[in-house]
């Protein structure tokens, strides 16, 4: 995984979870690779694995059981769609609005254009 200066890594860890997550790669109930799996896999110290890891505990994404690891929690997708719905709204539409105003672009402009993506990487 290539890391971005513009974020901290655990964070981008916790993205990718996510990620794996909605595209049900790791479904609800079951169990992630462990905080060592996901360390040497992503070339990372363990300790930013587990930074990631206690935060999406707090936010109810993943939880452990102890001994055996963390597992996705049931509700994962809501919660998980939920907080990055709030932060996509906050941080990247405002530039993304301003780049379709100042090019004079119309949302329904965009609709071929999106539904071409989800046909081209969601298959």
């Amino acid at each position: 995984m290539e890391f971005k200066d513009s974020q901290a890594i655990y964070l981008q860890i916790a993205d990718y979870i996510c990620e794996q997550v909605l595209l049900n790669k790791w479904p609800a109930e079951e169990r992630i690779p462990s905080v060592r799996e996901l360390a040497v896999t992503l070339e990372v110290n363990p300790n930013t694995v587990m930074r990631t890891c206690e935060l999406l505990q707090q936010q109810e994404i993943i939880y452990n059981k102890r001994g055996i690891g963390y597992f996705i929690s049931s509700d994962a997708i809501k919660k998980i769609r939920q907080y990055k719905k709030q932060a996509f709204i906050a941080q990247e539409l405002p530039s993304f609005f301003r780049s379709l105003y100042l090019l004079d672009i119309d949302l329904e402009e965009l609709k071929p254009h999106f539904e071409k993506f989800k046909k081209s990487n969601f298959k």
